[in-house]
């Protein structure tokens, strides 16, 4: 055994994020954060679950696939091998929609769900919302239902089994949100390891431009009038994508929002 803060100091950081380093602490012995930062608890660093944990650190794996869970939007979700890792860069996206949907009804779709997390925050943070999630991936889909449940809104979701590149739906919807897989082919493979060998490659590739699912989208959207789209896009996207919208004629105003570091990374629009 061994105090929390005796084994921080001692432990080599060369291969791994002090900061996951605490969160597996946290997760394998049932600690909190204040735990972590007085340090004066006790750890069994023999621990076999620990010592794997931290084998797969050392190899690159995220932490939230070790523990199997990720805070997003002030939610706790579920997530593993068949969802990407909610990110927060993509809290701008559900804010935005949020602040559409702010006292209203409304039916939103949701496209490429993975762990739900933007539906189901959609839903947990407005009350008048129904959300439908559409996934490829049927395990993917698993982890949303059980996200749903956990988060208290799975009677205002539902799930979807399909593969948009070849069917669509055909219901209207008052707003489509999305957060489409928009890495280039070509680049998908130079990811990050962290990224390139544990995150689902179908979530992240978006064809030959980046740009397969958000030209599909718009051109098989069933919005309502004046209703809105709103994507998540790459940082690099913004010109693309409002370029998409303009030229299919259905749309009005585009709106192009920032992340943190300034740059592109949502795109709105009004459907006229």
């Amino acid at each position: 055994m061994v105090k929390i803060k005796d084994f921080r100091n001692e432990y080599d950081y060369k291969k791994v994020n002090k900061i996951d380093v605490d969160l597996l602490i946290m997760h394998i012995f049932s600690l909190t954060k204040n735990d972590i930062i007085l340090g004066d608890k006790e750890i069994d660093e023999k621990n076999p679950l620990f010592i794997e944990g931290l084998k797969r650190l050392e190899n690159d794996e995220p932490i939230s696939y070790i523990t199997g869970t990720r805070e997003f939007m002030g939610l706790d979700f579920s997530v593993n091998s068949s969802t990407l890792i909610p990110r927060p860069d993509t809290e701008i996206l559900v804010e935005a929609v949020l602040s559409l949907t702010e006292g209203k009804t409304a039916k939103i779709l949701d496209i490429g769900c993975g762990s739900g997390c933007i539906g189901i925050s959609l839903a947990y943070y407005n009350n008048n919302v129904h959300i439908t999630e559409i996934d490829i991936s049927k395990d993917a889909l698993d982890t949303a239902k059980e996200n749903a449940i956990k988060n208290g809104v799975s009677d205002r979701i539902s799930f979807i089994n399909m593969d948009i590149l070849s069917d669509f739906p055909t219901e209207e919807f008052d707003i489509l949100v999305s957060n489409p897989p928009y890495i280039k082919s070509d680049v998908v493979l130079t990811l990050e390891k962290n990224v390139r060998d544990f995150e689902p490659l179908t979530a992240l590739d978006g064809g030959d431009d980046g740009l397969i699912f958000y030209k599909r989208i718009i051109e098989n959207e069933k919005i309502k009038n004046n209703g809105y789209i709103a994507f998540e896009i790459g940082y690099d996207q913004g010109t693309e994508v409002t370029s998409l919208l303009e030229k299919s004629g259905k749309f009005g105003e585009i709106t192009l929002l920032k992340d943190l570091a300034g740059n592109d990374r949502v795109v709105m629009a009004e459907k006229l």
